[in-house]
């Protein structure tokens, strides 16, 4: 069994390796303006999993030790290919500075509230410089915990955030600060190596900003009375995950298309199309932004929307249908 074992540093002993699509693993991580902080945790397997065996540690600032004060026990269960959709408890509309209420949008995508006080626990007041550790066991008993997966690097403080550049120095574009962090679907367990000698927050994740500037039908910018432009939180892509894992409904036409880049900067390229008779996307809100049938089996298609997650339908000629999340950034 993998223990995290906390002595004066972290010291680990490995007696098993991860297996695919065997155990829970972090699917998205969003850390927003604020208090707006949720993480996603996905079941891969074939059976419902009881997360009151799962907790979730944060090692704040490069900190290498953790006590129960910086661990949270998860609640509930999650069911085959599921996921489990944990957001920071602060739900009083009058609060204010630290005691800010999570957004509306972000609250109705809650499977269950956490970390109501800080000095309680303060597992879910992540920034972009934290790692944090979801594990198998108690928070009284960490040092005896299974590790089952790790989102950035124990005892490495990257300061705002951790960015593009890596091993990290201090340069490149800050990824894990205002963003939603979304796990790659071919990723199929999670990243059991508490040492790892760098942290690419882009080899297992795409990033997109948690809060994007709210828009009209017509594209345009919207803005409050005070002239200050209304924003969306850019949380859409919570409640879901796209894994390979997951053999459902997947059909033998949607394995062939190739949809490339994803994440794009708004010019999407889909191969091996033939057999798809029409192609709509929607954003994050629901609205139709490009519907064509279509009579070839590769296209181009320009997106000239703001960043976020789109939802491309893919409606194949024998009538079954594929979604397509794609990432504009």
């Amino acid at each position: 069994m993998k223990k995290i074992l906390l002595l004066s540093s972290l010291l680990f002993s490995f007696t098993h390796f991860a297996q695919d699509c065997n155990d829970l693993f972090i699917s998205e991580y969003v850390e927003g303006w604020s208090n707006n902080k949720a993480l996603e945790i996905y079941n891969p397997t074939s059976n419902a999993i009881d997360l009151s065996e799962y907790m979730i540690i944060r090692y704040s600032n490069g900190s290498t030790s953790a006590s129960s004060g910086n661990a949270v026990q998860l609640t509930g269960s999650i069911g085959a290919h599921d996921v489990h959709v944990g957001v920071l408890e602060k739900l009083d509309p009058n609060g204010t500075g630290q005691e800010a209420p999570i957004w509306d949008s972000l609250q109705v995508k809650a499977d269950a509230f956490y970390c109501p006080e800080y000095n309680t626990s303060n597992a879910w007041y992540f920034n972009g410089n934290d790692a944090l550790v979801l594990a198998k066991g108690t928070v009284n008993d960490i040092a005896n915990a299974q590790l089952i997966d790790v989102f950035g690097k124990i005892g490495e403080d990257p300061g705002v955030a951790w960015t593009t550049d890596f091993p990290y120095t201090g340069g490149g574009l800050e990824v894990t600060k205002d963003h939603s962090m979304i796990r790659k679907p071919t990723i199929q367990q999670g990243e059991t190596n508490p040492v790892i000698s760098f942290f690419d927050p882009l080899l297992e994740y795409d990033s997109i900003p948690a809060v994007v500037v709210r828009l009209d039908e017509n594209g345009d910018t919207l803005f409050s009375t005070n002239g200050n432009p209304l924003l969306d939180g850019n949380w859409s892509s919570l409640g879901s995950h796209d894994c390979e894992c997951n053999p459902a409904g997947i059909d033998e036409v949607s394995k062939q298309i190739e949809i490339y880049p994803n994440p794009s900067n708004g010019k999407i390229n889909l191969l091996n199309i033939g057999e798809i008779a029409a192609i709509e996307i929607r954003n994050a809100l629901g609205k139709k932004i490009y519907s064509k049938s279509n009579n070839q089996n590769s296209k181009s298609i320009y997106l000239d929307e703001s960043k976020g997650v789109y939802f491309m339908r893919l409606t194949a000629q024998n009538g079954s249908v594929s979604i397509r999340k794609i990432i504009v950034r």
